[in-house]
């Protein structure tokens, strides 16, 4: 098929009244589109204003989504402890699908087609299955807890890690290689060190497989990482062997100069999550020295109750205006590079090759946009427009290896209005009062 409209190859290359043509799982040809028609005249051809790449959720939680909204105004530790632990504590197999499969009917609505996906502890079998399903391009993990957690998520450091070789063995490069596994300790502070020394172990026993997990955060967990261990986090981390070209690392909020040449010189990733950060009140992260430094930024919503939403716009606007009241600077934070923390620097946390921008030869995960908005007129910059105008809800179009799941706006992968139905008539059923009381005992 091919796509027209104004093509955005990557933040330096426009190519207005352009097309991408693609074939099976990869785009064959971009360019000015009457060449592309002439050369291509038997493709079906579909027009969206704006055609770019997919985006890249570089942290999110999916299985959250039915929090959204339960824990608002909190700070981080009350917020997880309080109640989005005991909510994914309460959550039955056919819940968690459920609430994965809103996730991720939330991201083929709104322009991302890849996510790295931080799930939970139990039930992450149905998530890797809701995923397949709904055709996204994701790295996910089944979520490590063996220290202060709540009954429900707290397990043997032995049993959590031979469940997640099972998944490994199981789902990891699987649906065609969409599907990839990250080992993911929920943080140094839920995990103990032979927990975090063992999720080193089992990653490099797996060709492809990643580490995601948290860092930095918040100044409450760097405290309780330092008393535990006399290590700020991410030389701890550094340790126990979580940082490396295969590693992401959510937030890093709060890093000393030392821990930031450490991020650089190991090739860490870090992603960014400018919402959540704002909502918790957690800090800003230093990502114009970051930057500086030459670490890989990627771009996260977190999750849905400390967000609102997964929306991929939103999170680059927010990124790059943060920046700019943060360094008193309105030159820092170009749009240029914040559109690369959402695309190709993503595809680069998540390790997938040929991914992020849109050329011959690259893997197919495209989306097309409506500029048909008040917002969207007049047009000046469409890069631009997408950083500081664009919203989830101008997307129309969602491709994923060549196969379509959202088209003309109605996604076509899923029964979009069953999937809100089920999700409704789970939430109004939740009981997470008996989880609480546990888990607040477990608070650090």
């Amino acid at each position: 098929m091919k796509l027209s409209g104004d093509i955005v190859q990557n933040s330096s290359r426009i190519i207005p009244d352009g097309a991408v043509v693609v074939e099976d799982t990869e785009i064959i040809a971009v360019g000015d589109r009457e060449n592309i028609c002439e050369q291509y005249p038997d493709h079906p051809e579909q027009h969206y204003d704006i055609i770019m790449p997919g985006m890249v959720g570089g942290h999110i939680h999916s299985v959250q989504s039915l929090g959204r909204g339960i824990s608002d105004d909190t700070e981080l530790i009350d917020w997880l402890y309080d109640y989005i632990l005991p909510m994914e504590a309460t959550l039955t197999a056919n819940e968690m699908e459920i609430a994965a499969k809103l996730g991720y009917l939330e991201l083929i609505e709104t322009g991302t087609t890849t996510a790295i996906d931080h799930l939970s502890v139990a039930h992450a079998e149905q998530a890797f299955e809701a995923a397949g399903e709904m055709g996204i391009r994701g790295v996910l993990g089944k979520v490590l807890m063996d220290q202060r957690s709540p009954d429900g998520l707290l397990e043997e450091t032995q049993d959590a890690l031979a469940e997640t070789e099972q998944l490994i063995q199981k789902y990891h490069r699987s649906h065609d290689d969409r599907i990839r596994y990250a080992v993911t300790p929920r943080f140094a502070v839920s995990c103990t060190e032979e927990c975090l020394r063992r999720t080193r172990e089992l990653a490099d026993a797996y060709d492809g497989v990643r580490i995601h997990t948290h860092a930095s955060e918040n100044q409450n967990e760097i405290k309780t990482v330092e008393a535990d261990t006399g290590h700020r986090n991410i030389h701890w981390l550094d340790e126990v062997g979580l940082t490396g070209e295969d590693v992401v690392l959510a937030h890093c909020v709060w890093t000393n100069e030392s821990e930031r040449e450490l991020l650089a010189e190991t090739g860490t990733h870090v992603t960014h999550c400018p919402s959540s950060n704002m909502k918790l009140a957690s800090g800003i992260a230093p990502v114009v020295d970051y930057l500086d430094k030459g670490i890989n930024i990627a771009l996260g919503n977190d999750g849905p109750p400390c967000n609102n939403t997964l929306d991929p716009f939103t999170e680059m606007k927010q990124a790059s205006v943060l920046q700019k009241v943060d360094n008193l600077d309105p030159t820092v934070a170009a749009m240029e590079d914040i559109f690369e923390m959402a695309t190709i620097n993503g595809a680069k946390a998540a390790g997938f090759d040929r991914l992020g921008e849109l050329k011959p030869g690259w893997r197919a995960d495209i989306i097309g946009l409506s500029t048909d908005t008040t917002r969207g007129t007049p047009l000046y910059d469409v890069l631009s427009y997408l950083v500081f105008a664009a919203r989830g809800n101008d997307v129309k179009f969602t491709m994923v290896d060549g196969n379509i799941l959202m088209e003309n706006g109605t996604v076509t992968i899923a029964d979009a209005d069953s999937i809100r139905q089920s999700a409704t008539e789970v939430a109004e059923s939740l009981d997470i009062s008996d989880a609480r009381a546990d888990a607040q005992d477990q608070k650090p």
